[in-house]
């Protein structure tokens, strides 16, 4: 059995990455677009569209998703969305720069984190939370 107080600060402490690059993505997209641009898979973003719009889009997903963590609503869902954001991001950006890049490693810990409460759900602590139909 898992302390439900653990489950929010964990939910809590996760959210704080996805909100402060959200914001980062959405005041600065000139840089994230750069970003992408430079990247060694950059082919790979640019097939999903133009590295400007991508910064602007991942921002809001990634700052409403974050968002939705920090305060327990739709949590498996707001998951989801941000495991689908990080899988790109982690593809174009971090693989590139080889499996030593700790940015890399952060990013798989983020996957952990967000695996944790897609496939738990744990509703301690969260509102709206509803179970995926099989």
């Amino acid at each position: 059995m898992v302390n439900g107080t653990s489950v929010l600060i964990f939910r809590i402490l996760l959210s704080g990455i996805f909100i402060s690059a959200g914001i980062s993505h959405l005041l600065q997209p000139e840089k994230v677009a750069a970003r992408i641009s430079t990247a060694a898979f950059h082919k790979f973003a640019v097939f999903f569209g133009d590295p400007h719009l991508l910064g602007l889009i991942t921002g809001y997903i990634l700052l409403a998703g974050g968002l939705a963590l920090l305060m327990g609503i739709y949590v498996r869902w707001a998951s989801i969305a941000l495991l689908f954001v990080l899988i790109p991001i982690t593809i174009t950006i971090q693989l590139g720069n080889g499996l030593l890049h700790g940015p890399l490693w952060k990013n798989m810990a983020l996957f952990g984190g967000l695996l944790f409460f897609i496939v738990n759900n744990p509703k301690v602590y969260s509102i709206y939370n509803k179970k995926l139909k099989k």
